[in-house]
């Protein structure tokens, strides 16, 4: 077998998981300044544009964040759950968009997800979480409402709804199942649905986050599942009986 040199990119890319483990071990601490660029590449015995190269690749990951001035450099970042959600995000659409995930099996997860959710949603829900629900719900009943406006509210109308549990950690898992799994399934079940039907069940829903009843959130979720599967095998089955159609 033949072997070639490590690249710069090879060996920038493995000081950033070198660094990232220190972070994630707490070895490297929130705000703790790192080695200057000097150091690290006497350190790793690398030039330092490999070393800046790491760095970036640390920063684009929001791990690391640079100050300049006498008293700047890169020090460890505090991260968010808000500011992680889009990489979640990004991450659940490339896996289920590369990868042979069928429809039935995301959806499945999706809902079983929102659903786990429920309970502390019902009971924990404010002005604020009904209010971005019923903003959705006024959004979606607009006549002239283009199909990805009408996708964006429902993933407005979800996202309230999770994040109604009051919970940093649930809102971050399911960043990936509201806003990557459900604008995939809408790109698929949209030629089928009916508008009248989806916001409908969606009132269903508001209105037992308004009452607090967690039961009826399930109940009314369960049936947003299985109304969503039947779309689904709706649209397939059109397509099996057009053979050529785009997919």
């Amino acid at each position: 077998m033949n072997t070639t040199p490590e690249t710069a990119s090879d060996l920038s890319s493995q000081i950033a998981a070198n660094i990232r483990d220190a972070i994630i071990k707490g070895v490297l601490i929130v705000d703790e300044r790192l080695p200057s660029e000097a150091e690290l590449s006497a350190q790793f015995n690398v030039s330092r544009a490999t070393v800046r190269e790491a760095l970036k690749r640390l920063a684009a990951q929001s791990l690391i964040r640079t100050q300049r001035g006498a008293t700047g450099g890169a020090f460890v970042n505090r991260i968010s759950f808000e500011a992680a959600q889009t990489q979640q995000i990004t991450t659940s659409t490339l896996l289920l968009s590369m990868n042979d995930v069928s429809f039935e099996t995301a959806c499945e997860a999706r809902f079983a997800l929102e659903r786990a959710c429920a309970p502390l949603s019902a009971a924990r829900r404010q002005d604020s979480h009904l209010k971005a629900m019923q903003d959705a719900l006024d959004t979606q009943s607009a006549p002239a409402l283009s199909d990805a406006g009408f996708c964006a509210a429902d993933v407005a109308f979800h996202r309230a709804l999770v994040d109604a549990a009051g919970n940093p950690v649930l809102s971050y898992q399911l960043a990936g199942a509201v806003e990557a799994m459900q604008p995939l399934m809408n790109m698929i079940t949209f030629t089928a649905w009916s508008r009248d039907a989806i916001v409908a069940r969606h009132r269903e829903i508001a209105t037992a986050m308004t009452t607090c009843n967690a039961a009826a959130v399930a109940a009314g979720l369960t049936l947003l599942e299985q109304e969503t599967q039947t779309l689904a095998r709706t649209v397939f089955a059109r397509r099996t009986k057009q053979p050529n159609a785009a997919p």
